[in-house]
């Protein structure tokens, strides 16, 4: 029987666009392992170090940029995010398929990789939702952030939606369950890829 290298899913997608909860959910599922970023931001309200993200120090954060540890790094919403290669690498050499929260930036780094287990593993995805006032209203929803907050999203989101077209997959956000199926079946998709086959 036939063994394969593991998907590396890359999905980004404006803030409130729901692909964090893609992502967490297909982890919970056991159907991938969620690579858990690094980030300089602090912790919000009910969020786990090491579970939700790793919460390092900017002293940190650029020891492990200078150490060559991350996948990639990138300034967003004037926070340090990264990658730790130990998060993706190992899990792919086994055939354990890979999910990743990313932004725009990170997921552009990620595809110039040299890596020839990322080359052969990466697939790209970006979660949208059709209008503006309808982002407008998840990120308000979460109740967690301030007016100015929300208003710097919003503007970071029309940025983002602009790279849309670099990405393979687009997903178009309906209903959660809809997002949900339609995003798993990617995944199982690319499963049957010949070129994964080991």
């Amino acid at each position: 029987m036939s063994q394969r290298t593991g998907v590396l899913l890359l999905v980004s997608g404006p803030s409130g666009s729901g692909k964090t909860t893609l992502c967490r959910k297909l982890a919970q599922e056991g159907e991938a392992h969620y690579s858990i970023s690094c980030t300089t931001r602090s912790a919000r309200e009910g969020e786990v170090h090491a579970k939700d993200y790793y919460f390092l120090s900017r002293k940190e954060f650029k020891s492990d940029v200078a150490a060559g540890s991350f996948l990639e790094h990138a300034e967003v919403h004037g926070n340090a995010y990264g990658t730790l290669k130990s998060e993706v690498l190992e899990f792919l050499q086994r055939g354990k398929d890979v999910v990743m929260d990313i932004d725009v930036q990170g997921a552009a780094q990620v595809r110039t990789c040299q890596d020839p287990l990322i080359v052969a593993s990466v697939v790209d995805l970006f979660v949208m939702l059709d209008r503006e006032e309808e982002l407008r209203d998840r990120l308000s929803g979460r109740g967690t952030d301030s007016d100015e907050v929300i208003a710097l999203r919003l503007h970071n989101a029309m940025e983002e939606m602009s790279h849309a077209d670099s990405y393979t997959y687009r997903l178009l956000s309906k209903s959660r369950n809809e997002d949900y199926r339609r995003f798993k079946s990617l995944l199982t998709t690319e499963r049957m890829r010949v070129s994964r086959l080991v």
